[in-house]
């Protein structure tokens, strides 16, 4: 399926409140509730969708949904997304533990890999500890950025107005970098002395 936009989220507030209830709703022969449903990055919807058939077991599985929103939109367009199923093994793969959890157990080969996926990265994330400013990230492999640059050691530079606003600063030279998925990244930590 493609893309669905739109000028306005109608009476929700945020486009996780929309999509909510777009999963919920009840049919003669299906009642769809989202038991648990988070917006990382404003870019991927999650959710454990629960549906119940009366000649069905009772499952849940996950639902993907790649989000854009502006609400600046030249054209007017501020909302506009993309849905799935785990079924369909997205590439998106940062759902939520406390979503994972919720679950039930299926044999699709998709789902099965895309929740393994899934697993592997909340692992990564946990197994790294959170920045701090002034540390140094030594990079496995350079860092190529958009203005051509390319660093193997980057400090670690946060706004403490905006403390969620990662950025870094090369050792040699000037100006600051977003490193979006810095997960996927290997490095190690140098922290401050």
């Amino acid at each position: 399926m493609g893309w669905l936009y739109m000028q306005s989220l109608g009476r929700f507030d945020t486009p996780r409140a929309y999509l909510d209830d777009q999963f919920t709703y009840e049919k003669e022969t299906v009642r769809s509730t989202v038991l648990r449903s988070g917006l990382v990055r404003m870019r991927t919807y999650y959710a454990a969708v629960e549906q119940i058939r009366p000649d069905r077991p009772r499952k849940v599985f996950a639902a993907v949904c790649l989000v854009r929103y502006n609400p600046r939109d030249a054209e007017g367009y501020i909302f506009g997304y993309k849905d799935q199923t785990e079924h369909m093994g997205p590439n998106e793969a940062e759902c939520p533990a406390a979503i994972l959890d919720l679950l039930t157990p299926t044999d699709t080969e998709y789902a099965v890999a895309w929740r393994k996926r899934c697993r592997e990265a909340l692992a990564a994330r946990a197994a790294k500890p959170r920045l701090r400013n002034g540390w140094t990230l030594a990079f496995d492999e350079p860092v190529r950025f958009a203005d051509g640059a390319e660093h193997r050691r980057l400090q670690v530079a946060i706004d403490p107005h905006r403390p969620r606003a990662v950025r870094f600063r090369p050792e040699q030279g000037h100006g600051l970098y977003r490193i979006g998925r810095l997960a996927a990244y290997r490095y190690t930590i140098e922290p401050n002395t």
